[in-house]
Parts: C-alpha cells; structure tokens; sequence
C-alpha cells in the first residue's frame, strides 16, 4: 500500500487511541520475562448459544434445500393443472347454433369401428357453473380478508372519483375474464388457448414503458434506458400480435366470435394496472394512477369489501348474457343446475368410416364418416364439481406456495423459474396428452369419463401444431411476458415479509394464476432500512449533524411536524438515508452475578462486536450493500454499584462486583476471538448518579457501564429501565439538532435490546428480532425462545416449564392475538413505541399504594408490556431467537423468585382485562375472543387450563382434589380420610405462611415438597389402577393421554429441544409444590415486595454495626422484660455481656455456671475510646468552623482524607464550574490542581497500605470532578474523562424529576407496610373462601356422584347374563350396561380443558411453520465456492486467491470474507497448526523463545482487515514470477480485484478530504460557516 493511502485510511477515522488501539501492549512493568512466558489459551466455546447456532445452521440449510425443491414443485404442479383443468372445463362448453356443439372420440372396443359421444346441455350447464364458482373462490378469500381487516384493522375510504377509477379497472378486467372463458376459449384448440394465456401483459407493458421516463432515474440507469424502452416497445409489438394473429387467421362468415378475441385479451389485461404506473412519471394519467396506487394501500381493504361483491355479480351477469345471446335463454342454467352435477344421460353415436386408412385421424368432430347408430348413456355423477374442487384447490396450493416462496427469499427459484415454464409444461403436457388419446381412445378411460376430453388440435403432435397453427409466435409471446415480469428475478423485499409488501393485489386469478402472480408481485418492494449508497456508513454528514449541531434539512423542514400530514415522498426529501439505519442499543440490567455469568454476557457482547464488524467493513471496503447492516452501542446499568471504602469510612469505591466486571472482560474477550486478549482499561467518568465506566471493543463499538449509587439514584430494575429510556430516546435523539422528521425516522429505527446481566446469545438471535420488528411497524416488542440454564432437580423443573409455556402457552398468544409479557432477560423494544403517550411517561410512576408495589415493581417486565398494549401495540414471540439465561438452582431461591411473579402476573392481566374494552378498541390485535380465551386458561405454565381466570385462584384446591382423590385409590382408604390426611398439612403451612419467617416458611415448604412427591409417585400408581378399572376411555385417561400426547407431540416439532421431555418427570413430581404451595406462599407473603435472589449483605460503618448491636441488644431485653419470670432468673443469673466469673462450667451451651461474679476489665476501655470519639467529633467542628472562616466557598464539613494521586490521567478542565472533556495543554481548574500537583514518581507510586497514612494529605473532593472511586486500585489504570456539562444538566434534572432516591421515612414505610399487610390479609381471606367453596362443593358432589352425575358416553361396561326359567326354552339373555359417572362440574372442567388445549395445539402448528419460514428465509446457502490448493500469501492461510478472485463471489460472501481476514486468532500464536496437533511435532521451546521477541497486538479488528487487505493487493503483482507461479486463477480475474480495491482507497479519499473539511469548518466560531461547508459537500 502506498504511503498517501495509508494516510489516508488513518485521516478518516477521527476516533481517540483508545477506539483505535482498543487492546492493552505490555507497559515496562508488565514486560514479561523469560521465566514467565507460559501461558493458558482459551478453550473453545462449544456450549450454550454457541451450540444452538451451530445446530440450527446444520439443519436450516437441509430444511432450505428442501424449501427449493418443494416449493418449486408444488407451484409449478399447481399451475400447469389449474391451467390444464379450466381449459377441460372451456372444452366442453363450445355452443353452435344455440345447441352444444362439443364431440371426443369415445372409447370403443369394436374392431372397424368409431364411436363419438357429444356434450349435452345438461353437461354443459354444469361446467358452465363449474367456471363460475372458480372466479367465485378468489373472490371470497379477498371479501372476507377485507372485512376481517375492517372490522380490527385500521382503514380508510377512498373518494368518490377513486372509487370510481377501481370500479372502471375492475368492471373492464371481469368482463375480459367472462368473454376469454366463456367465448374464446371454447372455440380454440388447446394448445392454441394455453398459448394464448401469454397475451395477457399489454396494458402493463405499455404502463411499464411509460413509466421508465422519471425524473429521478440514476445516471447508469438513463445510459440504458434507450436499450430498456426498445426491449419494451418490442414487448408490446409480440403482445399486439397474439391479439390478432388467431383473430385474423380463423376468421370466417360464420365464425365471428373469434374477434371478441382482442377485445377479451386487451380488457383482461387491465386488472393489472397497479403494479405499473409511477408517481415519478412526467405524463399526467400515469402520474396520477401512480398517487393512486399509494393510497390504495389505506383504501384497499374497504373498497374490496364492496368490488368484490360488484365483481361476482358482474361475472355472473356476463355469464348469463353470453348464454342468452349464443343460447337463446338462461332458464337452462337454473333448470338443469342440480342434474348436471349428478347422473344425467349423454348420446354416444357409432360413425362407419368409408376407409380404413383415415381412422386414425377422423377420432374427433369433423369426422367424414357416416352415423350408423346413436345411442343414450348415463355420465359419471358429480364430474363438474370434482373438476371445481380439483382447479380451485390446485389454483390456492399454487398461490400458497408463490406466497412462502417470495417471504422466504428463494424468489427465483420458487417463484419466476415456474412462472415462466409453467405454460411451456403445459402445452407439453397437453400435447402429448392429446397424442395418447388419438392413438387409444380408450388411454384414460378410467381416470376421466370416457365422453370427455380437451378440444384436441387436429394434427395432435408437436411438429403438426408449431407448423399447422402459426405457433411459432407463442415463442415471442411467451419471451414478451418475460421481460414485462422480469422484476421477479431480482427481489428487493425483507425476510418474511407481509402480503401487502409482496403482492399488489393480496390473492390471485382463478383463471390465470400464473401471469396474476407474476404481474401481481410488487415491483417497488425496497426494503425501507436498505443502505443503497455505501457513503453512508461513517459519513461526514451524520458527523456534523449529531456532533456539531448541523442539519442541512432543518431550515425546510422545522415546521414539518406542525400538525399537517407528511406525504411519503416529501418525507424522502427531507430525511437522510442514514437515518433508516438500524440502531440497536443494549440495554443490560446487572445487580449481584457471579464470575460465570457475567463472562457469558460479555461473550455475546463481543460477539455482536464481532458481527457488526465484519457488516460495517464490508460496506466500507467491498462496496457490499447488507440490508442486514446495523450500529450498536452497549449499556450495563449496575444497581448498587458502590460500597464502603476499607481505607476510609466515609468514601465510597466500587463494590467487588464491579471489580468482577472489569476482570471477567479479557477472560470474555479471549473466549470469543480464540486468543490471550487484554482489553485496555475502561475511561472513567464522575457522574451525578454515581460514575460511568467505558470500553472500547475490538470491533469499535462500546459498552458503557452506569455505576449507581444508590444514595443518589433510585435502586431496582425498573428505575434502571426508566433510566435509559429517558436517556437514550430522550436526551441522545430528542435533544438532537435536527429536524423533528429525522427524529421520527430514527426512533422507528432505533430498538432497545433489554437483557439482563447472565444472558447468553448470538447475533442471529438479535437479527431475528430485528426482521419481525421490520416486517411490522406497529410491532412494540418482540421476545425470543428463553432456555433456562442451570444443574439440578430445580433447573430440570424449569427446563420443562419453560418449554411447554414457549411451545404452547406463548405460540398460542402470539398467533390468536399478542403476547402479554416480553420478558425483560432477552427482549427488542421499539423506540417510537416506548416514547409514546402513556407508556415511558406513566413508566415512571412513583409506587403509593399497595396495589402498585406488586403491579409495578414486582413484574416491571410485564408492565412494561401491558403499559404497550393499552396503546395499542403488539408485542410478538420469535421461537427462532434462542437466548439462553441462568435459572435458580436453590429451592429457596426459586420460591423467591416465584413469590414476585406470581401476584404481579395476576394482577397485570386482571388490569389488561379490566380494561378490555378500551384495550380492544385501540388494540387491533387484542380481540373479544382473545380475551375469552385468557379467561379460560389458567395463568400458570400448568398446562391443565382450569375454568375461569379464577382458575388461578383456585388451582391450589383442584389439585388438593387430585391429590384426595388419587390417595384414596393408592393407598385404600375412604374419601374423609383422605380428605383429613391431605387437608391437616395444608393448614398447618398456611399458619407457618401468616405467623413465620419466610426462611422457615420455604424450609417447610422444602419438606413438604420432597414428602408430596412421595405422595404424586403413589397418585401415578392411583391413576394407573383408576386406568385398569375404568380404562383408557375414561375421562381420566382421556385426560392423560391427551396432555401426554400433546407433550410428546409439541417435543417433536421442536427437535432441538426434544431433551425437555425427560425433564417432564420432575415436573410431575413437583406439581403440589409448584401449584400448591407455591401459590400459598406467593398469596400469604404478598406483603413482602423484596427483590429475594442474589441478595448479599451490605458493608457498613463500624459505627453502625455497633449501634445496631446495641440496638438489638436493647430491643432483646426490652422483648424479654416482657417475661417476668425469664427476667427474674435472667438478673439474677449473672449472664449479661459486662459481666464474668473467676470459675465458669457449661454443658454444651445449655447452660453456663459462673462463680465470684465481676465485671469485665475492659469497660473501662470501652469508656475511653468513646471519650476519644466524643473529642475528635468536637474537634472536627472546630475545624470545619476555622475552614469557613479562611474560605468563604466552602460548603460543607470534609469531604475524605486521601492520596493525593491517581495512576491514570485527569483529562478535562473546567468551565463555568462545569467539567468538560479537554484534551488540550491549557491552564487547570484550581479544583484539580490536588491532582495533578503531584511528579510522575509520586504519581505511579504503589499502594501500599503501610504508607497510607503516612503520605495521605487533605484533598477537596467534587462528585464530579475528583470522586475517590477514580482512584481505586482496580480502576487505577483507566483514563480519567468528564461529561458534556449538557448531558450533565440532563442526569441532574432526571435525578430531580424522577429517580432521586426515595426516603426512608419511617412513617410512610409503616403506612405502606400496613397498606401491603392489609392487601395480603384480603387476598388471603379471598383466596381461603375460593378453594374452601370450590373444595367443599367438588368433593361432597364427588360423593354423591351416584346421585349427582352425567353418564360418560365413552368406556362403557357390559354384563351379559343369562337366565333359564324352562329347561327345553331358549334362555333369556339380559345385558346391563355400566357407564362411567362424571360429576358436571368435572364435565365443565373437561370441556374447558379440551377448548383450550385444541386452541394451543392449532396455534402451535401454524407458529411452528412461521419460525420454519423465519429460519429458512435467513438462511443463505452459498454457492459452491472454487477452492484453491495455494493461497495469495502462504502465510495468510484464512484467504485463498479464490477467495478474491470473483467479482460474484465477493458479492454474495462478503460478510464471510471480511469476518474472516478481521480475525485477531493467531496474531500472537504460531504456526503450530500446520505441523498439526501431534505432540512430537509441537516445536514448545521455539514458540516460547520467537513469543518474547514478538511484540503483543494492540490493534482492533479494523486494523486487521486492512493489514490483511493491503497484504493481499501487495502480492497482486502480476509481474513477479514466483506470485504468478502461485496462483491458480486467470490474470483478467486478478485484475479486478486490484481494480475494486483501488476503487475503494479512491473512495476513503474523497471521505477524507470532506472530513478534514468539515473538520475545519468546525474550527470556525460561526455556526454560518460549519453549514456553509457542510452545505458544500453536499452539494459536491
């Protein structure tokens, strides 16, 4: 590479060292010597997300070659019989001279003779009808798709000219079919009317010509547009001809039907105007029909409910005035309507033929023979509607696969390949069909009804019809329709997207399902967030615009948002295309994880780094548009981030979790990039709320770290959430300087990722996300598939619960509605729909009463979500996003959890449907019966869905029933014994749940649980015995089975996850616990509203641990005062802390004996050391008095006591008493002068304990200039920075509004405590009166089940008996019948367990094939690749001169190329790998002698690739021998790649020269001058 280029590429990137060179070189101290060169490599990640991906990769490539052939199979095998079944139904409904005029060769096994059978009216009548109802069927999907969009959707009306033009469209497009099917058809030869079919496209040719004149087609564009609109005018020329070619050639006196031919065609073709016409075309009709086209996407659906309707009458009306007119009348149609589709006779009549040599060709009407003898048969009953079934269901599988086959991206395969042999096939088809027929009339006699048959051309064989028929010109027919539909080559739609994106018209053409789907399809399908021009990516305007204030739309577009509507096309102008670049900040939530899960979040951040890379580098170097491209930015917002110092009381320092953070990054780094990495120390930043800590990744992105404090922040989730809401939508993009339309653009674009801090995943996962939040722009939310990840009975339990809650429970939401809950550990919000009314703004709301400490703070996940919903949004549920999370292993831990999930669960849905009315008149996704349904199912993942929403109430007592009913049969003993056994325990733990601590309560309910499932292995022995005595149709074996069945079922169409199902054991045996102690214990501790998982003590003063010993202390003998007689002997004792004896005796702590009791010497001390304490406070006053004096500024008491000095560097000054970032020499604020006044020697001092206080001296802290957590020793390293004093005012007004910490007054924490202790107290109270009702009247039903009961239909038990009263008679034979008893409330129960699980079960299916849909759309299997035995660099073994060597391959394997040649695997190892992993051949000491010359990386994934790139272009040199000698590939190949990699350094000199300008714009103190400049680069 040259030396201007290297310039060059290191102008453009205004990034600090630190963005550069992200990775830490050894500094003199850390050199490491000769007996310290060992090292430990990372071991290969193979578990978890990775695992996953690499299996859904393995089978989603085998599921998307099948995709290929399948769907092409399917469309192409639709096609040709819909095509080949209507010309059967036209072939039989020819009339002349008002009688049918219809003759086949009729199957004859009489030597010498021919038989002919002719069509009667009673059989034309039927496929008259036969024709009608295939228009019909279309037409019915789209009337009730318009009304079900209507009636749920948004819409809006048309005018009445628009209306008007539609109707005119539609009317000339029925009209056309009408005459084409009833008239044309029937009076052409097969092969000449499939041909035909091709002539359909000339009013879309000629819109598309007329459409190519726009004014804003590119300059390569209008290079070829002369070439374009020739190919166009001969387009139109071949299409005009087959109007007329026929016409004109079988033109007679007595045939003038043929020329309704052109009339037919011509009025056909205008039903596809839409997809045609361009609001950028200069001629006015096309200009005006192109505005109509747009807001036919508003209009649509409410026109069609009316068209549709217009059109099968206008159908039916032309049907019978064409029979009126050719017939003479239409009272045939009705009279015969019920005949023609059941037995009606047909005449078959005997033809002597004068000579034996033409028999071969006289099979069909027109025969010269003579009638000999006519006879009368009876046709095959019900023909016509077989036919009907047969078109309209071949016609739909046709359409149903062109649909999936464009959502799914394999368009050319499955979509334009069939579309065009489609008629090809068929004239084969139909050709050699017809052969068979003619040589053996008797060939399908037993398929198709020896009478009928296709109107056969008289030749019959391929060279006959091209030569006899002029069907030479189908070629060019066929070739013009072609080029008019050539845009389903080339597809510009997103994955999965919907039908209104893929097709113009939502449904097909029963008569020509293939040219409507081809000239339906959208030809303006752009994907909205695609990136057309590659300067986009790091351009200098985003630049200017976000750093330095300037837009150049903001002077034409700041009243844009004053009220008035915003067209499409004048949004275009004023908006970058920058801003459709997808935006993704992730947004983690951590608080107290441990070491492992905390590197299995970081891993998947430097995962998406590595991806975003690898994206970003292609669009910049290999000029590769991604439409997948995105830009990502990382938040971690650490809750209680700081702790006590141990050096000094009174500061505070980042807690151990925080220093795991930093450690666990390098360790993360290395996992992902497969080498020893030391990511460079975090930047560090002093923040009102605490601090901020920032990395820079190897691929250039960032993760920035929110350090709380919880003294001056708000603690918990939900503020951490409120927190980067407002942070991220509020000030990063509504604070913006540009125009209000920009903004709009970018928050639908911009998505927060909420995870929590031990996720695990990959980028695909995210990318899935992204593709549905794209395919709906009223999408809110969207969740993936969560996998618990964990060892133990208790993640065995949660492995399975979370399955079957994902498998149906979630699917079915999804599909019937939305879902409720997005799940805060792995979920995709929308910006926009975040900062909408009543959503972020209510978000903050402050808990003040019991209610809401449940409903809010408990389940903020769910809140969220509902808070969406309310506004009409609608949150998804993506299977195919796999993110994988550490679940509770502890039992205690797991009923902690469950404690908050289960009340704020109820009480989010009881506020949904309360609501339900607003929420489903906002909501189009949240409908009357979906509203039904979750009142039907019971709001656990317990998949026995129990009545009402009151099942969640009363689950707890249906299991108690269950478990009565299954200890009677087990063990044998009577109902009430049972009852009483089962009934005693329950009691006693909910007294234990009202009266203990909730340690000792889950300790009981730990027992419990281990003893019920003792008790469930007994109730699956009770329900086998019940199963042996009632069997398996019994309800309860219908019960089992079923839910078996759907388990079993459901694990299958989830291969990956089909190692869940053993895991259902478990959760058998835990069902007590989880459903009925569990609930107990959710409902009795409803007053606690603890967080109850990864809780860890708090450090704290030693002056407070001493007050509060006292204070316990004091409250321990104030509580035993109570006592008089514990009083008594315990004064009396001598036991008290100030006392001891001279002789003491104990037994085991049981007691303790001391004799000549005295008091403790060391009180004494104790009293000094308080003495002591009392004079330093004194002192300290004092102190502080004498600072006010001396300096007026002073504020407050002292601060600390501290070092003076930080290892890193301050950079920063001060203005206006605001820090703001500085890297510039000039003069420091007085303020950090205790900073910096301090030598290099002193400044890199160690930190030894022992010198602490010797050297420490007085220092003035700031919060936000010199905070003394910058100088803690694990932070010691990091550069030290300032925030914006904007962004400042910003945290201080955010603090002061809505997360300044809540105070702990006591009064108002005992009135919320009173308030949650009165709200348990009613729950209880109603959840006791609920299950003893329910209980009560179940069991005493049960029995008197012999008096109170419904006969089961089903299981029936017969007794046979015989019984003699005479010896010579026969006996009497006596059968009684024993049914099953089933109580009515177990009826109701059954039916609502049967409705749900159906539902479940259907919802699943269809969402198992969307997430089918979703893996093989995203799926790209590459084309097979040339590889090359040598490489362009031997040493560069990742890229082969194959690899560069195709222009094509580059383009579709960019992504792969890049992420490969940005690989930081192997810059520190060596080349061990190509002696292979024998252990004799590892050259050990020669790697660790070459390892300590060879100076560590420092650089980033950036400066990889371009290593790697100008490595490449430097062995491009065609003229050395020995390069030559290498390269296996052709010189004009080499050629250019040198000319695209010089084509792109060409490129980063024009951004580096526009940058340097704007740059010095920049310098300039106007603000006039930064948008002059600015203005001329966009002008250049």
């Amino acid at each position: 590479m040259s030396m201007d280029a290297k310039l060059v590429e290191e102008d453009i990137d205004f990034s600090s060292d630190e963005e550069e060179n992200p990775l830490n070189g050894p500094t003199s101290d850390e050199e490491r010597k000769g007996w310290d060169l060992f090292r430990t490599k990372p071991p290969k990640d193979t578990s978890g997300s990775l695992a996953s991906a690499a299996t859904v990769k393995a089978f989603s490539k085998i599921a998307k070659v099948i995709a290929y052939i399948v769907t092409f199979i399917i469309f192409i095998t639709g096609a040709v019989i819909a095509k080949g079944t209507l010309l059967f139904m036209t072939s039989q409904i020819k009339i002349t001279d008002k009688k049918p005029d219809v003759q086949h060769g009729y199957c004859s096994t009489r030597a010498g003779r021919e038989i002919e059978a002719s069509v009667s009216m009673e059989e034309r009548v039927g496929w008259v009808w036969a024709i009608f109802f295939c228009f019909v069927v279309p037409e019915l999907f789209m009337f009730f798709r318009s009304m079900r969009i209507c009636l749920f959707r948004t819409w809006k009306k048309p005018s009445g000219l628009e209306f008007l033009i539609l109707v005119t469209f539609e009317t000339l497009h029925v009209i056309g079919l009408a005459l084409l099917v009833y008239l044309v058809l029937p009076n052409l030869k097969v092969v000449e009317a499939v041909m035909l079919t091709n002539c359909v496209c000339l009013i879309p040719g000629i819109l598309k010509m007329f459409s190519r004149f726009n004014d804003n087609t590119s300059e390569s564009k209008r290079k070829i547009l002369p070439y374009l609109l020739t190919a166009d005018g001969l387009a139109i020329v071949a299409q005009l001809s087959g109007l007329f070619l026929w016409a004109a050639l079988n033109w007679s006196a007595t045939n003038n039907v043929v020329w309704i031919l052109p009339i037919s065609l011509l009025f056909t073709s205008f039903g596809w105007w839409e997809n045609y016409v361009d609001k950028e075309s200069p001629f006015v009709v096309i200009k005006y029909l192109g505005e109509l086209k747009e807001k036919m996407k508003a209009v649509r659906y409410f026109s069609y409910i009316f068209l549709t309707v217009w059109k099968v009458l206008l159908f039916f009306i032309c049907m019978l005035c064409i029979d009126w007119i050719f017939v003479g009348s239409v009272n045939h149609l009705f009279d015969y309507f019920y005949d023609s589709f059941h037995e009606h006779p047909y005449n078959v009549t005997e033809i002597q033929l004068p000579d034996q040599g033409t028999r071969m060709t006289s099979t069909v009407a027109g025969s010269t023979g003579q009638v000999t003898q006519t006879e009368t048969l009876i046709a095959w009953p019900n023909t016509a509607a077989y036919v009907f079934c047969i078109q309209a269901g071949t016609a739909l599988a046709c359409f149903l696969a062109g649909k999936f086959a464009c959502k799914i991206r394999i368009q050319a395969i499955g979509f334009a390949l069939p579309i065009n042999l489609t008629v090809p096939t068929t004239i084969t088809l139909l050709i050699t069909f017809c052969g068979l027929r003619m040589g053996n009339p008797c060939y399908f006699s037993d398929v198709i009804p020896p009478h009928l048959f296709f109107e056969c051309p008289d030749g019959g064989y391929l060279l006959a019809t091209l030569t006899n028929q002029h069907a030479w010109a189908w070629v060019f027919w066929l070739i013009s329709q072609a080029w008019i539909t050539s845009h389903n080559w080339t597809p510009k739609c997103g994955r999965l997207a919907t039908t209104e994106k893929l097709f113009v018209y939502p449904f097909y053409n029963a008569f020509l399902v293939d040219q409507s789907l081809a000239m339906n399809r959208r030809r303006d399908d752009d994907v909205e967030v695609e990136t057309e021009e590659l300067k986009q990516i790091d351009s200098t305007d985003v630049e200017l615009s976000q750093k330095y204030g300037y837009d150049k739309n903001q002077e034409t577009s700041s009243d844009s948002d004053s009220g008035s509507s915003i067209s499409g096309d004048s949004l275009a102008k004023k908006v970058n295309p920058t801003d459709y670049i997808t935006r993704i900040y992730t947004c983690a939530t951590m608080w107290h994880e441990n070491a492992e899960e905390t590197v299995t979040f970081l891993k998947s951040i430097f995962y998406l780094d590595d991806d975003q890379c690898a994206r970003r580098l292609a669009q910049q170097y290999l000029k590769v548009v991604d439409p997948d491209y995105y830009e990502i930015e990382t938040h971690i917002f650490f809750d209680d981030a700081f702790e006590l110092s141990d050096i000094d009381e009174d500061e505070m320092v980042v807690n151990s979790y925080v220093k795991m953070l930093i450690d666990c990054m390098d360790e993360a780094a290395s996992f992902v990039h497969q080498t020893n990495m030391h990511i460079r120390a975090p930047k560090k930043y002093p923040t009102p709320y605490g601090g901020r800590l920032v990395w820079t990744l190897p691929g250039k992105t960032k993760i920035i770290c929110h350090l709380k404090d919880k003294q001056k922040i708000r603690n918990r989730k939900r503020w951490s959430q409120v927190m980067y809401m407002y942070y991220l939508l509020g000030h990063k993009l509504m604070e913006l300087p540009i125009s209000v339309d920009r903004k709009a653009v970018i928050a639908q674009n911009t998505y927060l990722l909420a995870l929590d801090g031990d996720i695990d995943f990959m980028p695909n996962a995210v990318q899935l996300l992204i593709d549905l939040m794209k395919r709906n722009s009223n999408l809110a939310a969207a969740c993936g598939r969560i996998h618990p990840v964990g060892s133990g009975l208790m993640a065995w339990y949660q492995m399975f619960e979370y399955a079957i809650g994902h498998w149906l429970q979630k699917a079915t939401e999804h599909m019937i509605g939305c879902v409720l809950c997005s799940p805060g550990c792995f979920s995709l919000f929308r910006g926009k729909c975040l900062m909408d009314d009543n959503v972020m703004a209510k978000y903050t709301t402050k808990s003040s009463e019991a209610r809401h400490y449940v409903q809010y703070d408990q389940g903020e996940d769910r809140w969220l979500c509902t808070l969406l919903l309310q506004r009409g949004y609608r949150v998804e549920y993506c299977a195919a996003s796999d993110a994988f999370t550490h679940c509770p292993e502890g039992f205690d831990e797991f009923y902690n959890q469950r404690r908050r999930w289960v009340p704020s669960t109820t009480a989010n849905i009881l506020d949904l449907l309360g609501d339900y009315k607003s929420v489903t008149k906002v909501n189009d996704n949240i409908s009357f019966p979906y509203i039904c349904y979750h009142n039907l199912k019971i709001e656990t993942n317990l998949n026995c869905q129990i009545l009402l929403m009151v099942g969640t109430v009363i689950g707890p007592g249906t299991i108690f029933l269950m478990i009565v009913g299954s200890w009677s049969v087990a063990f044998h003993v009577d109902n009430w014994t049972s009852f009483w056994i089962n009934l005693v325990p329950i009691m006693l733990f909910i007294i234990i749940c009202l009266t203990c601590k909730a340690k000792f309560q889950v300790f009981v309910a730990q027992i419990m649980s281990v003893a019920y499932s003792i008790v469930m292995m007994a109730v699956m022995v009770g329900i086998i015995l019940q199963l042996s005595e009632d069997g398996w149709l019994s309800p309860s074996g219908i019960f089992l089975v079923f839910t078996a069945a759907s388990f079993i079922v459901a694990a299958i169409l989830h291969p990956q996850e089909f190692w869940c199902l053993p895991c259902g054991l478990v959760y058998y045996l835990t069902v007590p616990s989880m459903y009925l102690l569990l609930i107990i214990y959710s409902v009795c501790n409803l007053n606690n509203v603890s967080w109850g998982t990864r809780e860890a003590p708090q450090k704290k003063k030693k002056s407070d641990n001493t007050a509060e010993a006292a204070a316990a202390m004091a409250a321990a003998q104030k509580k035993n005062k109570g006592n008089a007689l514990l009083s008594f002997f315990q004064q009396t004792s001598g036991d008290k802390p100030e006392d001891e004896g001279s002789l003491e005796f104990s037994l085991a702590g049981l007691f303790k004996i001391m004799c000549c009791v005295h008091r403790k010497p060391d009180n004494g001390e104790k009293h000094q050391l308080l003495c002591i304490s009392e004079s330093l406070t004194a002192l300290n006053k004092r102190l502080d008095t004498i600072e006010r004096i001396i300096n007026p500024n002073f504020n407050g008491p002292r601060k600390s006591i501290s070092r003076g000095s930080t290892r890193g560097s301050v950079r920063g000054s001060i203005r206006n008493g605001i820090p703001v970032s500085s890297t510039s020499s000039g003069t420091e604020s007085n303020n950090l002068s205790a900073v910096n006044e301090m030598d290099d020697e002193d400044r890199f001092d160690d930190y030894d304990d022992d010198d602490d206080s010797q050297s420490s001296e007085m220092i003035e802290r700031d919060n936000l200039i010199n905070p003394y957590w910058l100088e803690d020793k694990a932070l010691v390293r990091g550069v030290v920075d300032f925030l914006t004093g904007n962004e400042i005012q910003f945290w201080k007004d955010m603090l002061e509004k809505y997360l300044y910490p809540i105070d702990e007054d006591k009064a108002e924490q005992a009135k919320i405590a009173a308030a949650l202790k009165d709200l348990r107290n009613k729950s209880v109270f109603t959840f006791f009166i609920l299950n003893a009702l329910y209980v009560t009247i179940v069991f005493l039903m049960t029995l008197e089940k012999d008096k109170v009961h419904l006969n089961w239909p089903l299981g029936i038990k017969y007794n046979v008996s015989y019984e003699y009263f005479d010896s010579p008679s026969w006996p009497t034979v006596n059968v009684e019948m024993t049914y099953l008893q089933l109580e009515p409330i177990g009826m109701v129960f059954l039916l609502m367990f049967a409705s749900v699980m159906i539902i479940q079960f259907v919802a699943m299916f269809f969402h198992r094939f969307g997430t089918l849909s979703q893996i093989i759309a995203t799926t790209e299997i590459k084309a097979c690749s040339k590889k090359a035995s040598l490489s362009i660099l031997y040493q560069l073994e990742i890229v082969t001169i194959d690899d560069v060597s195709d222009d094509a391959y580059l383009e579709k394997n960019a992504f792969s190329i890049v992420k490969q040649m940005q690989q930081i695997k192997g810059e520190d190892d060596d080349d061990n790998s190509r002696n292979g992993d024998h252990v004799s051949r590892r050259n050990t000491i020669h790697r660790i002698g070459a390892s300590q010359k060879k100076p560590q990386f420092t650089g980033n994934l950036d400066s990889q690739f371009r290593k790697r790139l100008d490595s490449i272009g430097a062995a491009v040199d065609l003229n050395d021998p020995d390069v030559r000698k290498r390269m296996s590939v052709r010189r004009d190949t080499l050629h250019k790649f040198v000319g695209r990699r010089s084509t792109v350094l060409n490129e980063v000199r024009r951004r580096s020269s526009v940058a340097i300008q704007a740059q010095e714009v920049n310098k300039g103190r106007r603000p006039s001058m930064a948008i002059a400049g600015t203005q001329e680069y966009d002008s250049d």
